[in-house]
Formats: C-alpha cells, sequence, structure tokens
C-alpha cells in the first residue's frame, strides 16, 4: 500500500491494518488530507468531518493494541450520501431549508458499517432531498464526474460516485429509488449495486411502509466487486424496525471468486425500448464479449416489458410521485413550508419536479401497477431461462452540466430520466448493478447486470468476472 492508503481498496486497506502494516490513525489522515487537496475539483463533499473521524480512528486503533476483536471493514473509511443519517453530522438532504439540521442518531445502514469497524469522514453530495438524475442543489452546488470537470457525475449519488472515483474514499453507500445508484455508477466509472429491494433494511419514519413506492434501496458504491460484496456483507440482513427487509443468505464474498461458466446471460442492449447513443452500444458490445468469453453462455434477447418507455416512466412518475408527496408533508410536518413561503429556497429543479407535480389520482396508481406487475411478470419470464440481463446503464455518456441530453440517435426523449435505463428495475425490486464497461472519449461507460430476485451472488460473480477480464482500477485519473 505505500504511504497512501488512498490507492487501496477497502478490502486492502482493511487486511492492512489488520495485519499491522498501517494504523487506522494513519489511513484516515491519508483519506482527509486527498480531501483537503482535491474536493473543490469535483464537489463530491458537503460535509468534512475531521474531528470526529479522527477520533473513531484512534478508538480503532486503540481495540488493535487491545487484542479486541475486529471488524471487518476496520478502519476502512466511508463516505455516506447526504440525505442519510449520522449522529453528530449535519444531514442537509441537500436543502437549504436543512442545511443547519445535526442527526441525532446514525440509520440503520450507517449503524452496520460502523459495527464493522468502518470510520465515517463525511458526506458527500445529493441533489434536493435526491430528487434527480444529475447532482446539483443551492446548498453546495454541482457534482462532477472526475474524467471531466465540466460534465456531471450523474445523480442521486453523484458525490459518492465522484470521491470514489477520485479516491477520496475507497467505499460511499448510495440510494436507488429510480437509479441514483447506478446512474452514477456510470458516469463516474465505479461499481454501484442495487441489491435485492429488502435486503439493505431501511428504517424508515414516520411511514415505515413508504420504500416500497417505488422500491426504494440503499446499496455499496465501491471502485472494486470485492469491496462491494465485503461492504454488502456487511450491511445486508433483516431489522426489527423495517418491515420490508429480507434475511441475507449468500456469501457474497464468496461470490466475487466464482467461475461463471454456469451463468446464462440474456444481453438486451436497450431492454428492447430505449434508444442508444451508437458508442455506447458498440462499449457495452465489447463487454458482454468479454462475459462470454469468460464463460457464460449469452445470448441476445427482448425482455418483452409489453409496454413501451413512456408508458414505464409515466408508471414510474405515478409511484415516485407519491413517495416525493410524502416528503413535503413531512416537512411540514416538521415546520416547513415548502409549498408555500420556503418554496423560493427550494432549487427549481426539485420545485418542478415535486413541488408543482400532480399527484396522482387512485385510478393511475392502480394503472400503474399493473405495468409494474408486467414489468415484474416479463422479468420473472426471462429469468426462469436465464441467470442475468445486460444491458447498458445509461443510453449517453456524462454530459456537460445543465445540458442533460433531448435526443438520443435521433429519438426525442425526456431530457430528466429519458437517457437512464434504471427504472424497471426499481419498479420490480430485481438486484442490478452498474459495472465498468469501458470509455467512450475518455469518458466512462457502465454495463447493467440484472439479476432475479435474491440473486445478488450471480451479479457480483459475473461483475467480478468482467472485472478480472477488463480491469479498471487503474483508469481513473490521477
Amino acid at each position: 500500500m505505500g504511504r497512501d492508503s488512498t490507492q487501496c481498496s477497502a478490502a486492502g486497506v482493511a487486511r492492512r491494518v489488520r495485519d499491522g502494516e498501517r494504523s487506522p490513525v494513519d489511513v484516515v489522515d491519508d483519506h482527509l488530507e486527498r480531501i483537503r487537496e482535491r474536493n473543490e475539483r469535483t464537489n463530491a463533499f458537503v460535509t468534512v468531518a475531521e474531528e470526529s473521524a479522527r477520533e473513531a480512528a484512534r478508538e480503532a486503533e486503540r481495540a488493535i493494541d487491545e487484542g479486541e476483536p475486529l471488524g471487518p471493514l476496520h478502519g476502512v473509511p466511508v463516505a455516506v450520501k447526504d440525505i442519510d443519517d449520522v449522529a453528530g453530522i449535519e444531514t442537509t438532504s441537500g436543502s437549504l431549508l436543512l442545511e443547519d439540521r445535526v442527526a441525532d442518531a446514525d440509520t440503520a445502514y450507517v449503524a452496520r458499517l460502523k459495527a464493522a469497524g468502518a470510520i465515517v469522514v463525511g458526506k458527500t453530495n445529493a441533489p434536493e432531498f435526491g430528487v434527480g438524475t444529475t447532482t446539483d442543489n443551492r446548498v453546495v452546488g454541482p457534482t462532477s464526474t472526475p474524467f471531466d470537470l465540466e460534465r456531471t457525475a450523474g445523480g442521486s449519488s453523484g458525490g459518492a460516485g465522484a470521491a470514489l472515483a477520485d479516491r477520496l474514499v475507497p467505499l460511499a453507500p448510495g440510494s436507488d429509488t429510480g437509479g441514483s445508484i447506478r446512474i452514477p455508477a456510470s458516469a463516474c466509472g465505479v461499481y454501484g449495486l442495487k441489491p435485492t429491494y429488502g435486503l439493505v433494511p431501511n428504517v424508515d419514519r414516520p411511514n415505515a411502509f413508504a420504500s416500497h413506492t417505488p422500491f426504494y434501496h440503499v446499496g455499496p458504491m465501491t471502485r472494486t466487486v470485492e469491496d462491494a460484496a465485503l461492504a454488502l456483507s456487511a450491511m445486508a440482513g433483516t431489522h426489527r424496525d423495517d418491515p420490508h427487509s429480507v434475511p441475507a443468505t449468500d456469501d457474497y464474498l464468496a461470490a466475487v471468486g466464482r467461475p461463471i461458466d454456469d451463468l446464462r446471460i440474456a444481453y438486451s442492449p436497450d431492454l428492447g425500448v430505449y434508444p442508444l447513443e451508437p458508442a455506447v452500444r458498440e462499449t457495452i458490445d465489447d463487454a458482454v464479449d468479454s462475459l462470454e468469453r469468460a464463460g457464460a453462455t449469452v445470448e441476445e434477447v427482448d425482455p418483452e416489458f409489453g409496454h413501451d418507455r413512456e408508458e414505464i416512466l409515466e408508471a414510474f412518475y405515478a409511484m415516485a410521485t407519491v413517495r416525493w408527496q410524502a416528503t413535503l408533508d413531512e416537512l411540514e410536518a416538521a415546520g416547513y413550508d415548502p409549498r408555500g413561503e420556503d418554496r423560493d429556497r427550494l432549487h427549481d429543479a426539485f420545485v418542478e419536479t415535486v413541488v408543482d407535480a400532480t399527484p396522482p389520482t387512485v385510478r393511475k396508481l392502480t394503472r400503474a401497477d399493473v405495468v409494474r406487475s408486467r414489468l415484474f411478470d416479463g422479468l420473472q419470464d426471462r429469468f426462469e431461462e436465464f441467470d442475468l440481463i445486460a444491458s447498458a446503464t445509461l443510453a449517453t455518456t456524462p454530459f456537460p452540466h445543465g445540458e442533460a441530453p433531448t435526443t438520443i440517435d435521433g429519438v426525442d426523449v425526456s431530457p430528466r430520466r429519458g437517457w437512464v435505463l434504471t427504472q424497471p428495475y426499481n419498479l420490480t425490486g430485481h438486484p442490478a448493478a452498474s459495472v465498468p464497461a469501458g470509455f467512450v472519449d475518455g469518458l466512462p461507460v457502465g454495463l447493467q447486470l440484472a439479476g432475479a430476485r435474491f440473486g445478488d451472488a450471480d451479479v457480483l460473480a459475473a461483475s467480478a468476472a468482467l472485472e478480472r477480464r477488463r480491469p479498471w482500477r487503474d483508469r481513473y485519473p490521477a
């Protein structure tokens, strides 16, 4: 690892800390120094928790000195998305309304990462209340992909993606309601896994059942597949306060080293309904060829969703709007007035997407559920024949800030979400990852790999096989 631990993976840091090659204090200092030197480039971090991180590092070192049992992430720096709570640290949710709010408790997955030995070094940027496919807000502004500082890091976990790609931290979990892990993973050339719905618990209050509309997931974002498996192992499993949580039944770390000769992959670059830029299609074609050379059986198929992309997006918005309107209700219950006096303090994109959105009728929600059911059935039918479905994650490469595409390969698309291929798996709850597939003109492209429900180990196995065939860890900006 040398002097600078920021060049190492999370698993590598944990191994060296356990072996006594590097102290947690030195590891945290390395990462805090790099954040100080480079965060201004991408605007990945909103808050840097130097004091509490150093205190946690000293405690981690004391545990080593006294021979206490060490967790699998002991001494590993982690960044937390700024819509999730870390006790004693600000959670702004990207909003001027909450810019001074300090959390009094850890959210569920943060508590599990801490219990595994991880050390929180700060909070990463997100759009206001996590709503958006790019990362920009009125608290700190936009976040850039390190591959081109004029271009978006994606969203809504854009700060996490940028922090990883610029080696500010080795582990930065994200959350995903419509692609918010996979979109920035693709835009920043990192690995992002949206697990099976419920695998990583989400303790939502006052509405414990809110996360099903649409399926809300928390999952790992990392620079290596091994790191994602390590983090998922720490984060996953049932939780008494999450009515949707499910048991973790697989050995995710073991899946990383598994051969993929027995895996059958259905390849649908556009999922049958989305336009793609030709250069993106060519890049993911090459990546899928590598999976075939690694031993998988690949067949090009159409998922046959039974709906076009406009119908899928309409169903997504119907259900997502319910969740977003609930956010406004919760703000009002806390004493804010987002629909009235506080409206001018909100980001224009949030006002347009959420505040001014027309709440769906019961009939519209019922129709959205029918679309969702057909998507689910279509995927389940494919997963009877295949273990995985491969596609592009995004239809295009990262674009300049504020210039979301309105056409893809000559086809008109919505600039808000028409260039992402991620929503179907939020509507159905299947696990899906974005894996670095290559580059177009120096900009990263992601391959989306989706699995059957509880097929997270298969997704990890195929992702790791692609990483071995086409390693990407040395392709990040210096």
